[in-house]
């Protein structure tokens, strides 16, 4: 965990960290990805056929170089809302046979040229695990169960057959399937009441762990927080299921997603926002516990974990979804997203992983043109996390002075702090500490006592700019990594509006 002193504005900011005081194991999951067909994200995205930067599959290359430097471990498709109207089979098989469909989440025209055999291959050559949406809306039991047999059956049967026909032997063996997609949203397509959607949920978890017990079934969660999340926690986390053979130490559910994006014009609000996402991955751990506790869950039973696997900066008003979500970000979001990242290596031990959105074009961190790729601000603490911010979690205390403005939302003021200087730590398998501070006041650097590192050359990667509006264009990067090394000795001065990763062998 990490603790928070406040002291004055003026008062002498410290933070002591210690390697030996592990908390959790990070999951690498945390780091994973998400593609949705919407916008640009899979057509002229991941799937970009005739250009000279793609391959032979038609993958854009410079997508997967980016993915691969990332070290992506998961990533989530076909959506998202898009998954309500899906359906699988209209997908494999040859292109010429494929019809072409309205697709309502978004508006637009699915010509469904890129599919479930497309994305498993693009998973093959970037070195990550896919992680499929169920279509809860549209979609019937028959069909999902359909697609778990293409993807994971070794058997002598029809569906496995027809993978096998399509050019695939072997099974993909997907691991993470997830029970819907906000199904609770007034947007989407059949959407569900949560009394609903748990009958539907349960029911369908029983027959798809009937046809493969060794799946991961993530349950459809709203922000962690709502009556939603209770009620359908209640209904669905239990262990014992009559009438069913097999381990009954085990759940139907193993996850419940949360999703949450945050944004805000004034700097301060929106840096902060992401503490509010923290606070949720709190809130969401305690309805598990409940859950477990009313339903006699017991502690054999491995506890489920959340899967946030939609978070980041998005502002739907400047960034409509149905133009494509193609926002244009700044230094604020970059310290925003470090925020987020932060909170997920805090929470590591409940947090089983995490998406964000999108991987490419869609609300994302890296833009593709017809002649290359941007990595917009919020690459950069993403890829110093990625790298670094792996292994286990480490206690910090932090004492600094505190923001205490306007919050979006206006309850995180009342629910959990917010420090200018908002800190993780971390410690890798070979023994090397990481330490990722953000230091989100606009106007002040801070000299800070570091307690705990080791005296010795100290690594430091910094992401910063001239001012918290700054963005990345194709034209110029304004905001990017800046490397430079500390002899651990005295205070360490964090820049103004900064994102700074230490680094040192523990």
């Amino acid at each position: 965990m990490t603790s928070f002193t406040r002291i004055a504005d003026e008062g002498s900011p410290s933070i002591i960290v210690h390697p030996d005081h592990k908390i959790a194991k990070i999951n690498d999951n945390i780091y994973g990805g998400f593609t949705e067909h919407m916008g640009r994200c899979i057509y002229g995205g991941i799937y970009d056929p005739g250009n000279p930067l793609s391959d032979e599959n038609g993958f854009r290359k410079d997508v997967i170089d980016a993915m691969k430097d990332l070290n992506v471990p998961v990533v989530r498709y076909p959506g998202g809302n898009f998954v309500a109207t899906y359906h699988w089979l209209d997908g494999v098989g040859p292109r010429e046979n494929r019809p072409k469909r309205p697709e309502l989440a978004w508006l637009g025209l699915e010509p469904n040229t890129f599919g479930t055999d497309e994305f498993m291959k693009w998973c093959e050559i970037v070195g990550t695990e896919p992680y499929l949406c169920l279509n809860f809306g549209t979609g019937t039991l028959d069909e999902a169960l359909g697609w778990l047999e293409y993807c994971n059956s070794t058997q002598d049967t029809y569906y496995a057959n027809l993978r096998r026909k399509n050019g695939r032997e072997e099974p993909y063996n997907v691991k993470y399937w997830a029970l819907g997609n906000e199904c609770w949203g007034p947007w989407q397509v059949a959407q569900l009441t949560k009394e609903d959607y748990a009958k539907k949920a349960y029911q369908w978890a029983k027959a798809l762990k009937l046809l493969d017990p060794s799946i991961v079934l993530i349950l459809c969660g709203e922000t962690g927080y709502s009556s939603w999340d209770y009620y359908v926690l209640k209904e669905c986390v239990t262990w014992s299921v009559h009438g069913l053979g097999g381990d009954r130490t085990k759940s139907l559910i193993d996850m419940h997603s949360i999703h949450v994006y945050t944004a805000d014009k004034e700097h301060l609000a929106n840096a902060t926002a992401p503490r509010g996402a923290e606070r949720a991955i709190q809130m969401a751990s305690a309805l598990i516990d409940l859950a477990r506790i009313e339903n006699g869950v017991p502690e054999t039973v491995p506890r489920q974990t959340i899967c946030f696997d939609e978070w980041n900066v998005w502002d739907p008003i400047r960034a409509p979804g149905e133009l494509g979500a193609e926002e244009k970000y700044t230094l604020s979001d970059a310290l925003a997203v470090s925020v987020f990242l932060n909170g997920f290596i805090r929470q590591a031990k409940d947090l089983g992983m995490a998406n964000i959105a999108q991987s490419i074009n869609v609300i994302s961190p890296l833009m593709t043109n017809k002649d290359g790729i941007v990595k917009q601000t919020i690459w950069w603490p993403l890829l110093l996390f990625s790298k670094y911010m792996r292994g286990h979690s480490v206690a910090v205390n932090v004492r600094a002075p505190e923001y205490t403005g306007r919050t979006n939302p206006a309850w995180i003021r009342a629910t959990i702090e917010t420090p200018y200087l908002d800190v993780s730590a971390s410690i890798s398998d070979d023994g090397h500490m990481s330490l990722a501070v953000a230091n989100l006041n606009e106007e002040k650097a801070f000299d800070v006592k570091v307690e705990g590192v080791k005296k010795g050359e100290v690594k430091v990667y910094t992401v910063d700019g001239e001012n918290v509006d700054v963005a990345n264009t194709a034209d110029e990067q304004k905001v990017g990594i800046k490397e430079s090394s500390w002899d651990g000795v005295g205070k360490f001065r964090f820049g103004k509006h900064s994102f700074t990763l230490l680094r040192w062998k523990a």
